[in-house]
């Protein structure tokens, strides 16, 4: 049997809608539409494509942004001077660093100078601290997109034994912290752990963030579990694609017309047979992260102009 797709599209969509009314509502107070500012340092192209769409969202849900364009492959501290003027600008209400930034820059430092009260993505110590203590503020966007889609997928997390696979600061760690605070048992996998396979089997849910493609089989994977798939890599050849969507598939005929394609850290066509939902790539994990950016910056310019962080 098949494992049932978690639509990421789909709850991002409801996600869109909710925030679209938030900032109906500001407007119908008398009170300013919630600003975006993104930073985007460098010459990354799938930064360059991350961030249209992340401007595109704002624009359907009548959120104003910005882009702070630094073009060139040294930062020679542009993103932090960036930062502490758009900290200054009272008529900002969030503002994203779009990563990985030049190999110049440094990334702790400019991240930490982030007002917490705008920082949208949820990395600003601050923030951490008030979300390690379950306290009200900026989540990441990645690991809320995660339990907004088990939620809205009516995938129960309250005393489930649940796995991460990876412990970056962006996604591992607070998906960790997230799901301890939904009342899941947690254990955390990385590169140092042994039997990482029969741990991995312990899930009952199973969050792949290891930045490997297909790299979670059904060895990884108990039966009637719930996977959801962080990654998103380019498939580079044609043997790669038979050997992750079958050679006679429309995948691999897709690839041999020049389109591209996309693969998880999952291998969803092993894992789909013993897995009981599964989230897709594309049309998982990613459409939520922007949903939840949007969903941060209302919160941000609501607290921002004295209301509670939720309506």
């Amino acid at each position: 049997m098949a494992a049932r797709v978690l639509d990421g599209e789909a709850v991002a969509k409801a996600i869109r809608l909710e925030v679209a009314a938030g900032v109906a509502d500001l407007c119908a107070r008398g009170m300013t539409r919630p600003r975006l500012a993104v930073v985007l340092a460098g010459e990354n192209l799938a930064s360059q494509v991350y961030v249209r769409n992340k401007i595109k969202a704002c624009g359907e849900v009548g959120i104003d942004s910005e882009l702070v364009r630094l073009e060139g492959s040294r930062d020679s501290g542009r993103t932090l001077a960036a930062v502490q003027e758009l900290n200054r600008r009272d008529e900002v209400d969030g503002i994203l660093v779009q990563l990985p930034l030049p190999d110049d820059a440094n990334e702790t430092r400019i991240l930490h100078s982030l007002d917490p009260a705008k920082d949208v993505d949820g990395l600003h110590p601050e923030n951490v601290g008030r979300m390690v203590e379950g306290a009200e503020g900026l989540r990441p966007c990645t690991p809320s997109g995660i339990l907004e889609l088990l939620k809205r997928s009516d995938i129960e997390v309250d005393g489930k034994r649940a796995v991460v696979l990876g412990r970056s600061a962006i996604v591992g760690k607070p998906m960790a912290i997230l799901l301890l605070h939904a009342n899941a048992t947690v254990t955390i996998c990385h590169s140092r752990t042994r039997q990482l396979a029969e741990v991995s089997r312990s899930a009952e849910i199973l969050v792949a963030a290891v930045g490997k493609p297909a790299f979670v089989t059904e060895a990884h994977v108990t039966p009637g579990a719930t996977v959801v798939d962080v990654g998103i890599h380019r498939v580079t050849n044609e043997e790669q694609a038979a050997e992750l969507f079958g050679r006679d598939s429309r995948q691999v005929a897709a690839f041999r017309e020049g389109k591209n394609l996309l693969v998880g850290d999952v291998h969803a066509r092993r894992v789909a047979p013993v897995a009981g939902a599964l989230s897709p790539v594309p049309g998982g994990v990613g459409p939520l992260t922007i949903a939840c950016l949007l969903q941060n910056t209302l919160q941000a310019a609501r607290v921002r102009r004295g209301l509670p962080a939720h309506r």
